[in-house]
């Protein structure tokens, strides 16, 4: 399996670099440059290498996460609390903070429910925040009265 993956890579690299060759000069026009064969071919392939990238690393985390399942016990009891803090988040959000009238003037249509959900989302990066702070300063703290 190793063997196939460093020849996999090195066509790649080898295709990769052909393509790079290949690419229209620095003087041609954008809108001609961008309907390049090999500057859409490179794309192509960085899109596929991000997906096997991305497929890898969430496959091997899955298999490392079943595996043991103390891990597995602690990854749902973080899911959970991260689920607990959205919905505070959500309960928190009121939605009609902002002025729909005037954004509709501006030619910002949006809903309730929209503003509601950016509000959600504002809210959890805080709380998330704060408790990243607390869990910063508390050890700290901890180690100044045990002493």
């Amino acid at each position: 399996m190793h063997k196939i993956v460093k020849i996999v890579l090195i066509v790649l690299g080898l295709l990769g670099t052909l393509l790079w060759f290949m690419l229209p000069s620095s003087d041609v026009p954008a809108a001609e440059a961008s309907q390049n064969t090999s500057m859409n071919l490179m794309f192509v392939m960085t899109y596929v290498l991000l997906a096997i990238a991305i497929i890898a690393s969430v496959l091997f985390a899955l298999a490392k996460l079943i595996s043991s399942p103390e891990s597995l016990k602690k990854t749902l009891f973080t899911l959970g609390g991260f689920a607990v803090v959205v919905v505070i988040a959500y309960v928190l959000a009121s939605g009609t903070d902002v002025d729909m009238a005037g954004l509709a003037k501006n030619g910002i249509h949006t809903t309730e429910g929209e503003v509601r959900a950016i509000g959600a989302g504002l809210n959890v990066f805080v709380i998330m925040t704060l408790v990243a702070i607390v869990l910063m300063i508390l050890p700290g703290v901890k180690g100044l009265f045990s002493k």
